[in-house]
């Protein structure tokens, strides 16, 4: 700054201004946070990017607890779909998540999903309840699975369970090959 621009700005500020002492700090103990800590930890973990486009527990549309969940990504043959859906892939992984809450219950399924994914499992069974009423806890539950498991890249499709394996209260997923499984098959249809 030239002199010139020192003295206009001393000029400015008049005899009345005192810098802040290095002291002063906000009051931070009567801070609440109105979406209680589960949210302030949601938050921090989305800053962290430890939380999924789409993957949140804040707000979910409830679905009514008789209607099935059913989902497939573009590019699923509907044959394959078919399949999901009549509970004919032999599943072998189970997740439970009774009696979980819905930030405990989305970290068991990425990390479920991603040990799946590592070890080449393609068809699991997800259980999590499915209640009378629409604020009961299994189908809180249903309704987080119907919004996350689409944003899961790792899941191709899902579907509400066949009575025998659970009905409303489970779900069938089926998983994307992983790498190894995509090169198997790659050279298994080049040698033909």
């Amino acid at each position: 700054m030239s002199t010139d621009d020192l003295d206009f700005m001393d000029m400015m500020m008049g005899e009345g201004v005192t810098p802040s002492k290095p002291t002063d700090k906000a009051d931070l103990a009567g801070h609440n946070d109105k979406r209680g800590d589960a949210g302030l930890k949601e938050r921090r973990q989305a800053a962290e990017g430890e939380v999924h486009e789409g993957l949140s527990t804040e707000q979910v549309s409830l679905l009514h607890p008789f209607d099935p969940l059913e989902w497939k990504r573009d590019g699923v043959q509907d044959g394959v779909y078919r399949n999901v859906r009549l509970g004919r892939y032999q599943s072998d992984a189970r997740l439970d998540l009774h009696k979980k809450t819905p930030a405990q219950a989305l970290n068991e399924l990425i990390g479920f999903i991603a040990e799946c994914s590592k070890f080449g499992i393609r068809s699991v069974v997800i259980s999590h309840g499915r209640g009378n009423h629409e604020q009961a806890a299994g189908n809180i539950m249903r309704s987080y699975l119907n919004q996350w498991l689409p944003h899961i890249p790792e899941v191709m499709a899902f579907h509400s369970a066949q009575k025998h394996h659970g009905g409303l209260a489970a779900t069938y997923v089926l998983l994307r090959k992983n790498e190894t499984q995509r090169l198997e098959n790659w050279e298994q249809h080049q040698k033909r």
